[in-house]
């Protein structure tokens, strides 16, 4: 997996009280007075079979004059970020998956890893967080459905375009995400993944269709009350207190007339604690494209 899209795997889809029922869009314009942005609900991982885009994409991408992801994604590419992502993910205090997980989580994973041809001993000192988004991509390698999602897209057509781009958050507050999910629930965290491995064709399919119809009511049901359900800490740290953090940023952005296309993963923009929803409490015009 490229680790720039190591945040990709828990961002899915729901339903947000401001649309209407027959959505057709991921993409939405946001309008105070005579100011406006745009926002982009993404999928970080697709499949060459998932493009284009909806043009939605193409007509906010037109109008904006700055492109703001949730982190910087040339950054995340680096090699000293790859160096310090690495050294994060990996015990340092002596401890393995052996040591913290039970000995059914631990055979599970063990077998799991044998089926695919892997080796546990290239597993055991990384932290769960990471081997679950680790064995979940090689499963998207596996099944051909790993490729260049939204957001590497539109940051390589922005570079090309020489458009001025933005980040929501650093990317040293995307390396702490990464580093401690799944801490303290290690043994709930590498089973809910195996378990969703099983259906992830059948999931991934569903996601992407869903997307591009703009159903969120239908991506909430398959995605997001799953997981809020099962890790609930988890589910703030990733999605409410990262929200929280954005609004503001959000709403300095439209107090100037200058237009942005903002994408983030597109479970951020749904529901009560999603984005849209705390934008149109505040006030603000809320349209599909």
């Amino acid at each position: 997996m490229k680790n720039g899209k190591l945040s990709c795997l828990l961002v899915f889809l729901a339903f947000i009280s401001v649309h209407t029922v027959h959505a057709d869009s991921p993409v939405w314009k946001i309008v105070k007075g005579e100011n406006q942005l745009f926002i982009g609900g993404t999928i970080h991982i697709l499949t060459k079979s998932d493009y284009p885009l909806p043009s939605t994409f193409e007509n906010a991408y037109s109008q904006s004059a700055i492109l703001v992801f949730e982190t910087d994604m040339q950054k995340m590419q680096t090699p000293e970020f790859q160096k310090t992502l690495m050294s994060k993910v990996v015990y340092s205090d002596g401890r393995n998956l052996k040591m913290v997980l039970n000995e059914a989580t631990y055979q599970k994973l063990e077998q799991h890893l044998t089926n695919r041809g892997i080796p546990m001993v290239k597993m055991m000192n990384f932290k769960p967080g990471m081997v679950a988004l680790t064995i979940t991509v090689i499963e998207l390698q596996r099944l051909g459905l790993m490729g260049a999602g939204v957001d590497e897209f539109f940051n390589l057509r922005a570079i090309k375009d020489k458009k001025e781009m933005g980040q929501l958050e650093t990317v040293d507050e995307q390396l702490a995400l990464i580093s401690t999910m799944g801490d303290g629930q290690e043994n709930e965290f590498i089973a809910y993944t195996l378990r969703d491995i099983e259906k992830l064709p059948e999931l991934m399919q569903s996601l992407k269709d869903a997307w591009r119809r703009g159903d969120n009511r239908k991506l909430k049901e398959i995605a997001l009350t799953p997981f809020k359900k099962d890790f609930p800490d988890l589910y703030y740290e990733l999605i409410v207190k990262r929200n929280n953090a954005w609004i503001p940023k959000i709403e300095a952005m439209l107090k100037t007339k200058d237009v942005e296309l903002i994408l983030v993963g597109a479970l951020h923009l749904v529901g009560d604690d999603g984005v849209l929803a705390q934008l149109a409490a505040r006030g603000y015009d809320i349209q599909m494209l």
